[in-house]
């Protein structure tokens, strides 16, 4: 089983946010980071999971953005997400129904709440030959 990426805009802002303010995606960010830490002291959840922040993830009309990706596995690029404590945890159990895929696909009914929708892109594997069924 492969790890699972979790990459979060840091630069996401709502349309119209102010320059002088933190980013909202460097909060959902510090969110995320906050979370994986409690589930590393209370459970060890976060195993196979792995968090980076990245300048622009060029979704900027749908702040904020987060992907999933891991080596062989569909990878999913999310958009118009809070940035609160709530969708960090949404974001970390999704990540883990990922990781725990033998192929990525995240059927939509089986997604966490917050990550039903907002869906920016379903990217295949490197290599994959044929249709994957959705």
């Amino acid at each position: 089983m492969s790890d699972t990426e979790i990459i979060v805009c840091t630069t996401c802002r709502p349309q119209g946010a102010s320059r002088e303010l933190p980013a909202d995606g460097l909060a959902l960010f510090e969110a995320v980071q906050d979370a994986l830490l409690v589930c590393e002291l209370d459970t060890g959840l976060h195993k196979g999971l792995k968090l980076r922040g990245l300048a622009c993830m060029s979704g900027c009309s749908r702040a904020c953005t987060v992907t999933l990706q891991a080596q062989g596995k569909f990878s999913y690029y999310f958009g118009d997400l809070a940035p609160d404590a709530e969708t960090a945890a949404q974001v970390i159990a999704c990540a883990q129904l990922h990781r725990q895929s033998a192929d990525g696909n995240l059927m939509r009914n089986t997604r966490p709440e917050r990550l039903r929708a907002g869906i920016l892109a379903r990217l295949p594997p490197i290599g994959l030959n044929g249709q994957a069924s959705t």
